[in-house]
């Protein structure tokens, strides 16, 4: 799995994964999301958009995270459209337990609106376009 980080906020991150979620790229996901919480990040958008196998161990992970995220009340937003991804939050039944929206788009405009509705699901509605994304930084 192929990670890529994007600074999109004084304190919030866009971690964007191409590939296979599985065991190992579960656990640098993990990982690396930990130490962003320790050097101060608060806000998350995760995109599965290119994500094309997602096993229990990448499951687990986003569980994780989340529940991790959810303690420290930090938001975390997930890119989820139609696909492997979503195949899989549907199949465990897990897609009300994540923030989830269809498209990047939504998901930078729900983070530019301060995560004001970080709780509930919001595939159904529309988002709009928001600042640009700097500091790109891409990892193994």
């Amino acid at each position: 799995m192929k990670i890529q980080i994007h600074k999109n906020s004084d304190d919030g991150y866009l971690v964007e994964l191409s590939g296979s979620m599985d065991l190992y790229s579960s656990n640098q996901l993990k990982e690396l999301v930990m130490k962003m919480i320790k050097n101060k990040a608060e806000r998350f958008i995760i995109n599965l958009n290119e994500v094309n196998v997602v096993n229990s161990s990448g499951i687990g992970a986003l569980i994780y995270i989340s529940s991790t995220l959810k303690k420290l009340n930090c938001p975390l937003i997930i890119v989820a459209p139609e696909g492997p991804a979503m195949n899989a939050l549907e199949v465990t039944r897990l897609k009300s337990y994540f923030t989830i929206v269809p498209t990047l788009k939504e998901a930078l405009a729900l983070a530019a609106e301060g995560f004001k509705e970080a709780q509930t699901d919001l595939s159904g509605e529309d988002g709009s376009p928001s600042s640009g994304i700097s500091d790109s930084e891409a990892l193994p």
